[in-house]
């Protein structure tokens, strides 16, 4: 990954030196060699601000001046500096010692010219300064856009990984009638309501995923009694009942944290709060929060939705349904938070609605 003379040419060059013949001569051994975005100080107080305006490639900074040395100029450098950022300072200094030098390079600095310098020496020490410095901001340019790739790439994942978990929820729902937009609709709902509750955004998003394979089991039960028309017998109920229990057994064995969270879901969401639910009769706040989620949403969803065998309870009918069954089938803390969350609910499902008309 080589740096084109261009580039070392166009550098932005910061000279610091509080003796102005010094500065002169840096300046015109600098012009010589095509360098021409070059700039000078001699307050060595100005080196933060012009730095921070100009966002220089290479400072060639003086130790020994008044009023503010070049340690103390490093010091307010780093400051200013992300500590991952390459600090450009190339040190001039007449003093020879180990500590001047160390503590230098313990401030940041990236190399040495010993005053007074041979004139190939301070150039040849500029160009290697310069060349160092874009490849670092090239390998920090590309490492951006390589993570910006790895976060497209892993997006898009996601998205495949939602398409296929929808996919699998839809084939549920479609033998008992219903429509695939419903499993986007509820879950969708599900995130929005879980946000309101002050989950996580991670753990919201997982609900999204997790949440379309609620009625996966559906897939389980008998054709002559998922499609009845009518009333179902007490033995058909306790059949249809299954499907919770064969929805988890249907996403069992699987280490995938949003699979294990379907399961969850899948045997949870027709738990009551009273505990009169099934399958296991769990009550209160031992339902799984995401179950109680999963449970408001899916029943206003079914309740406002068209189908061949009901028709569509008015959204002000749904609401008054989940507020007079609060505290008895759902959690009676979640359903206020539905309520606030209404606006979008009726937005999501304006975006996904079901492509089966109501006959005239």
């Amino acid at each position: 990954m080589a740096v084109e003379i261009k580039t070392l040419k166009d550098s932005k060059i910061l000279v610091v030196d509080d003796n102005p013949s010094n500065v002169l001569l840096l300046e015109a051994l600098l012009q010589q060699e095509d360098y021409h975005n070059i700039s000078s100080t001699t307050d060595p107080t100005q080196v933060r601000s012009l730095h921070e305006e100009n966002d220089f490639d290479l400072i060639l900074l003086d130790i020994q001046m008044p009023r503010m040395n070049g340690f103390e100029v490093m010091e307010q450098l780093k400051e200013h500096h992300a500590q991952d950022d390459y600090l450009p300072v190339l040190v001039l200094t007449a003093q020879t010692d180990m500590e001047t030098r160390l503590r230098s390079l313990d401030l940041g600095a990236r190399d040495f010219v010993t005053k007074p310098f041979q004139h190939a020496e301070v150039l040849q020490r500029i160009h290697n300064s310069l060349e160092i410095r874009h490849l670092y901001k090239q390998q920090k340019e590309y490492s951006h856009t390589l993570e910006e790739k790895v976060h497209e790439a892993t997006a898009e994942l996601r998205k495949s990984q939602l398409d296929i978990i929808r996919c699998l929820g839809r084939a549920g729902e479609y033998r008992d009638n219903e429509t695939g937009e419903h499993v986007i609709r509820m879950s969708k709902s599900c995130q929005a309501l879980a946000l309101a509750c002050g989950l996580s955004e991670r753990h919201a998003e997982q609900i999204l995923y997790a949440s379309p394979m609620h009625d996966v089991g559906k897939i389980g039960i008998a054709d002559n009694i998922l499609l009845k028309p009518g009333k179902l017998t007490p033995e058909e109920w306790k059949t249809m009942q299954t499907h919770a229990q064969l929805g988890a057994g249907i996403l069992a064995d699987n280490e995938s944290e949003t699979v294990q969270l379907a399961r969850t879901i899948a045997l949870s969401h027709h738990e009551k709060w009273d505990g009169t639910g099934y399958p296991n009769g769990l009550s209160g706040e031992d339902i799984p929060m995401e179950g109680r989620i999963a449970a408001i949403c899916d029943v206003f969803d079914a309740l406002t939705s068209w189908r061949p065998y009901k028709k569509a309870w008015t959204v002000d009918e749904a609401i008054a349904f989940l507020n007079e069954n609060a505290g008895t089938h759902f959690d009676p803390n979640l359903v206020p938070k539905f309520v606030e969350i209404l606006p979008q609910v009726l937005e999501i499902r304006d975006e996904h609605q079901d492509t089966i008309q109501e006959a005239v």
